[in-house]
């Protein structure tokens, strides 16, 4: 089961870490590299300009929440985008614009007041 699902009876993605992943444009730079197919660390620190260090930690924020995974073949590692976590997030926003049918509860006339 992907990182994003949270361990709550619903199992609904947790989206507060998915979107704070998503909220810095270098990692969106990796997302978007990575929707070409596999790349090695090496060719992605090349094609960002960053040190390794730091796409290092890009990269483990993005397998955390499970956008990405990896696998090592000898001394280097490749990175894969899980598109079902994105196509996961995807059917939460959606579902966010579907018009909401239960009613909350109210404290009375005194709440508003």
């Amino acid at each position: 089961m992907p990182a994003i699902f949270s361990r709550k009876r619903t199992a609904k993605p947790a989206l507060a870490p998915l979107f704070k992943a998503l909220a810095d444009e270098t990692r969106l730079e990796i997302i978007g590299l990575l929707r070409g197919g596999e790349h090695c660390v090496c060719d992605l620190t090349s094609a960002l300009e960053v040190q390794q260090s730091l796409l290092s930690f890009h990269l483990k924020t993005l397998k955390e929440v499970g956008l990405v995974s990896d696998r090592k073949d000898g001394r280097w590692v490749y990175y894969t985008l899980h598109t079902d976590a994105l196509e996961s997030l995807e059917a939460e926003l959606a579902a966010m614009r579907a018009p909401q049918r239960r009613k909350l509860p109210t404290l009375g006339p005194a709440c508003c007041d």
